[in-house]
């Protein structure tokens, strides 16, 4: 089968042919549609990823057709239109995951190939009024993004929520989610068209983070402080961002792009009883959680472009630029 192989640090993408998988006792074989990328995906060919193991196929997202299980048990899966889990051995403690834990696409290979072989557990069916590029589009930013508004920062309707660095997987998964939930979303990005693009989707306002009032302007858009602030990047604005929470309000956050939050002043955290989350991907529970509410609400995944597999290096400058709004997909097959 062909398959889209990173051969080393900052090296290119190239198309090889490698060995068709095969399902061991407990796995099955998905001939991939679609794929998605993930920024993962990026610091893995950039060497900023911890457990780097080369040569190794990226990506986490894929939906596709089950071709075979390696158990009778799992028989009932075949032919199946399927997408993938890509939080692989979470655990048995809902709560965090356990130290066997890993994302889909390093050290296992990943989903930009013909076929993947994956644990029969992590198969969910194909939320039926999504298409193929839109279904691969889903799990990895999908779990993220639930697991931070629901299963870390229990968020409730008529909730006010701040989102940062819309256009991301993750963050536009949010803002969807949230705004479903009954939400009340505002946002910040460095660029006016996808502030206005947030707005079409339903955000109530926003603000860009290179202007020096942002804060100001976010406050007076919402008429008060924030119920919660969800973010990915921390670094010199967190401090800004825990002022803009309202005392006993959390902020949750699934990154750190740009570095440890300096001169962190930590008494506004304790003394507006402010809870600050971290959160990584998500336990099988709250996978199966969020493509329920996914289907519950149809909500459909907003792609940026989609493309060959072949053009997989393509796609990944492209995320190196930042200007995907939503997320970019792979065509396979």
């Amino acid at each position: 089968m062909k398959a889209a192989v990173l051969e080393g640090v900052e090296k290119p993408i190239v198309i090889r042919e490698v060995a068709d998988p095969v399902a061991a006792p407990g796995f099955a074989v998905v001939r991939l549609k679609a794929a998605a990328l993930n920024h993962r995906d990026l610091w893995i060919q950039q060497g900023r990823y911890a457990g780097l193991k080369f040569p190794c196929i990226p990506g986490s997202d894929g939906a596709g057709v089950v071709a075979a299980t390696g158990s009778a048990a799992d028989g009932a899966w075949v032919g199946r239109e399927v997408i993938i889990n890509p939080s692989l051995d979470w655990g048995d403690d809902p709560r965090a995951q356990g130290p066997k834990f890993r994302i889909l696409g390093l050290p296992d290979d990943g989903t930009w190939s013909e076929a993947i072989t994956i644990p029969a557990a992590n198969l969910a069916p194909k939320p039926a009024h999504l298409s193929w590029e839109q279904s691969a589009a889903l799990p990895l930013a999908g779990l993220t993004a639930w697991r931070a508004l629901f299963t870390r920062a229990q968020l409730h309707s008529n909730e006010t929520v701040l989102i940062t660095g819309i256009g991301g997987g993750v963050a536009l998964f949010a803002l969807q989610f949230a705004l479903a939930a009954g939400a009340r979303v505002f946002v910040t990005s460095s660029s006016a068209e996808k502030l206005a693009r947030a707005r079409a989707l339903g955000a109530a306002g926003g603000a860009n983070y290179r202007e020096a009032d942002w804060p100001a302007q976010l406050q007076k858009q919402a008429g008060g402080l924030f119920d919660l602030v969800v973010d990915s990047a921390m670094g010199e604005g967190f401090g800004r961002l825990i002022e803009l929470t309202r005392p006993g309000g959390r902020v949750v956050f699934y990154g750190a792009t740009t570095g440890n939050p300096p001169g962190f002043e930590a008494r506004r955290v304790f003394f507006r009883q402010i809870s600050v989350l971290g959160t990584t991907m998500g336990s099988p529970e709250d996978f199966a959680a969020m493509t329920r509410f996914v289907g519950e609400h149809r909500l459909v995944p907003v792609i940026d472009t989609a493309r060959p597999l072949a053009e997989a290096g393509e796609a990944l400058r492209r995320m190196d630029a930042a200007s995907q709004f939503g997320k970019l997909v792979l065509t396979i097959g």
